[in-house]
């Protein structure tokens, strides 16, 4: 029997928090399938990690297809809301801050899914693209401009740091818009559901630091050649000697490269890096880096 997913009572939503809730549960079937793929008949129950469950949509929806639900939810009189709504052995909510949770407790295989605040979305992301191999497939509710940075290519105008960095820890792939008018209240601007099939980082992690100062100065002001780039993060001579092992024309610019190209740099690079100030790593050092929150 399906789960109902439409409730009468509930708190006020806070705008603070970012809370804009999904009117139904089938909004939620391109995040399902996704989410859901690998899963056969066989299969134990999965065990799922839900972000933000607000008033229990997409929660539902989980619990109907037998998954086995940990619910992360900061707002204690949701939590509680959900608790009574949705009473179940199968769901556990837990009231806390998700950018504090501790993914390494999570058995492997596990799957997350949410419908991400607009505030902090890029900074969820960042938490579990680094949380392999304990979480193996993600599925969000975003900003749709967010998403078409986190799946653009080479060439296209969203590409950035930002695509790069969630690229290099996962597949990702965009799985449908979502119009205002299907959330409670509705937001200003479309929303997209993304998949994410996490992978290993392509280098060791102990690297992954350097890779990641490299693509902040790639990307830092999209108009300047990748020599001039660098330049602030790396000495002038170790910069035109990595260009030139690589083969790269120094006037060429960063939108126009590829994964691979910048792991090559990252490599001729090695152990060359300046005396910037360190920066956060990951999706908030790509953010921080354009010195603006919703364009890295």
């Amino acid at each position: 029997m399906k789960a109902e997913t439409t409730f009468p009572a509930r708190p006020r939503r806070k705008k603070a928090l970012g809370q804009h809730h999904l009117r139904e549960g089938s909004l939620c079937r391109p995040l399902l399938e996704f989410l859901f793929a690998s899963t056969g008949p066989a299969a134990l129950p999965p065990f799922v990690v839900e972000i933000g469950p607000g008033g229990g949509v997409l929660t539902a929806e989980l619990l109907s297809a037998g998954a086995e639900v940990l619910a992360l939810e900061l707002d204690p009189e949701w939590a509680e809301t959900l608790r009574s709504r949705l009473a179940s052995e199968k769901l556990s909510v837990k009231v806390g801050d998700v950018l504090e949770f501790d993914w390494s407790a999570v058995p492997s295989g596990t799957l997350v899914c949410g419908n991400l605040p607009y505030q902090i979305g890029t900074a969820i992301v960042d938490r579990v693209l680094r949380a392999y191999p304990q979480v193996e497939r993600a599925a969000f509710l975003l900003q749709r401009e967010v998403v078409d940075r986190l799946t653009a290519k080479p060439g296209d105008p969203e590409y950035g740091s930002l695509s790069l960095l969630t690229q290099a820890r996962a597949s990702v792939i965009r799985l449908g818009i979502v119009r205002p008018g299907s959330f409670v209240p509705p937001p200003k601007v479309d929303s997209a559901f993304v998949g994410l099939r996490l992978h290993p980082a392509p280098l060791p992690e102990s690297d992954m630091p350097e890779f990641e100062r490299l693509l902040r100065a790639a990307f830092r002001q999209r108009r300047k050649t990748l020599l001039n780039s660098f330049t602030s993060s790396f000495s002038r001579p170790a910069v035109e000697t990595a260009l030139a092992t690589v083969g790269y024309d120094p006037k060429t610019r960063a939108e126009s490269l590829a994964m691979d190209d910048f792991l090559a740099l990252s490599r001729a690079l090695s152990g060359h890096a300046g005396t910037e100030a360190a920066a956060p790593g990951g999706i908030l050092g790509a953010i921080e880096s354009t010195g603006n929150p919703r364009k890295p």
